[in-house]
């Protein structure tokens, strides 16, 4: 879809923060709300009944939660809340599954519940979950993202920051957050998703920002709902204007501390935001899918230099590579991509290359056919854009069209990715393009660019290293 020129600028700029690692998420209330728990207002309405007063007149929640302790002695009743209200089989949103499949290093909430730490686990990361002070001093071994919950966890209830007296004592009870935050807000790019801004320990450590740092501050991104007239908080005229005065006031004040906001009209457009990040993120990611028991119509020698030189081409371009050691293709591929890395170290990095062997033995009670189909999945799906080459393979002393090729090419389609065949390497590849071609719409936003490159792809009068630059421009031309 198209976005306004400042969102896609701000997707732009945060695409290439995934890609140098500086990406990171600072998660509020919000982005909870959607999967059924409660806001601030509906957590502490109970507490305010108790104390007398109505929870809709009331703006500063935070001296409610005080006002219980200092009536009772004690914020058992609030502890239990917590836990009443934000343990349950709640499922994460489409944007908590989004972010976990990013790779975002760091993630920091003042949520309680549990949400960010299951969408991670559900896409096979290792979580190293941070509450309290002391697990701050040891880190979960192969951890691939760390959750900073700076209020604390339901499941420790009673050492959640909730009441007045709590917040003011924050720098001085819980002052290693708060470095550790000040010195993720200097080095990544944030992006303030589901947050409201009127947390006192996040203004505190960004006011401390602004005054150490001033112009020289890190840019950061908020998501926010504009006012819209006519919705459940503007229901007038007059609550409109005065609502839209004050957001305006708002949003330049968080310029002080270099957070830009974006602006969207439904909160399904942050959804749509979150998806054309990841979408951009994994087209720079690129599948080679091919095996090859013969070369035919070209020399073995010329076909395993061609592909030797795709590889190290795409590397070069600051791509990454994803592949499952194809037979007669998978060693072309990772001599290419390394003879690229080990040239240039400081360039290109090991990273860019991501091999996925098959296993060759069946595991538990999946038969192995079972078990490839899977990891198919799970390989093709850590990429945006599919290159299929050669894609035949020995059946009983016959050269015959490789099934897992085909199969790929499926799945690539399935999980939306691009698909690119060079059709004159014959085999799979060839039958994928005859299979593109009569509904090329349905796998190219623009067919006439499409066709242009796949017919060059497919025309054996173009040399194979002609190839090799037309795949790479093509790829360009689809990522810009």
């Amino acid at each position: 879809m198209a976005f306004d020129r400042e969102i896609e600028i701000f997707i732009r700029d945060y695409v290439k923060d995934l890609n140098e690692g500086t990406a990171a998420i600072f998660a509020g209330a919000g982005m909870s709300i959607p999967a059924g728990f409660v806001n601030w207002q509906e957590l502490m309405s109970e507490i305010a009944f108790d104390l007398g007063l109505d929870v809709n007149v009331e703006s500063d929640l935070v001296s409610l939660a005080q006002f219980h302790v200092n009536e009772n002695r004690t914020k058992s009743k609030v502890c239990r809340k917590i836990l009443e209200e934000f343990v349950g089989e709640t499922e994460e949103t489409d944007n908590h599954r989004i972010l976990a499949r990013l790779p975002i290093s760091s993630v920091w909430t003042t949520n309680y519940d549990e949400l960010i730490e299951k969408a991670f686990l559900a896409e096979g990361k290792v979580p190293d979950t941070k509450h309290n002070i002391k697990q701050l001093l040891s880190n979960k071994p192969k951890r691939d993202v760390v959750i900073f919950k700076m209020h604390g966890d339901v499941s420790c209830s009673a050492e959640a920051i909730i009441t007045k007296e709590q917040y003011e004592q924050y720098h001085q009870t819980h002052e290693p957050f708060i470095n550790a935050l000040t010195g993720e807000l200097t080095t990544k790019t944030f992006l303030f998703l589901g947050f409201s801004f009127t947390d006192p320990n996040l203004d505190y450590v960004l006011s401390r920002l602004n005054f150490r740092y001033s112009e020289d501050k890190k840019q950061h991104y908020c998501i926010t709902k504009r006012t819209v007239l006519g919705d459940c908080n503007n229901p007038d005229k007059a609550t409109f204007d005065y609502n839209s005065r004050k957001q305006e006031l708002i949003i330049n004040d968080l310029k002080r501390y270099g957070i830009k906001t974006l602006l969207v009209s439904d909160y399904k457009e942050i959804t749509e935001i979150l998806s054309e990040i990841e979408s951009r993120f994994k087209k720079r990611t690129i599948f080679i899918s091919g095996s090859a028991e013969v070369y035919e119509p070209y020399e073995k020698q010329e076909s395993i230099e061609f592909i030797h030189k795709l590889s190290r081409a795409l590397i070069e371009s600051n791509y990454r590579i994803v592949n499952g050691f194809g037979w007669g293709v998978g060693s072309s591929v990772i001599n290419g991509a390394l003879e690229a890395i080990y040239s240039k170290p400081l360039k290109y990095s090991d990273s860019q290359l991501i091999l996925r062997p098959f296993p060759q033995f069946k595991t538990g009670k999946k038969d192995l056919s079972e078990l490839w189909d899977e990891y198919r999945h799970k390989m093709i799906s850590l990429s945006g854009i599919s290159i299929f080459i050669f894609g035949n393979k020995n059946s009983d002393g016959e050269v015959v069209i490789a099934g897992g090729v085909i199969r790929e090419f499926e799945i690539s389609h399935s999980l939306g990715n691009i698909c690119i065949p060079v059709a004159s390497t014959r085999h799979a590849a060839q039958e994928i393009y005859e299979k593109i071609l009569p509904s090329i719409g349905e796998y190219y936003q623009d067919q006439n660019m499409a066709k242009k490159y796949l017919n060059r792809l497919s025309d054996a009068e173009v040399s194979l290293d002609e190839k090799v630059k037309d795949l790479i421009d093509f790829i360009s031309d689809l990522t810009k």
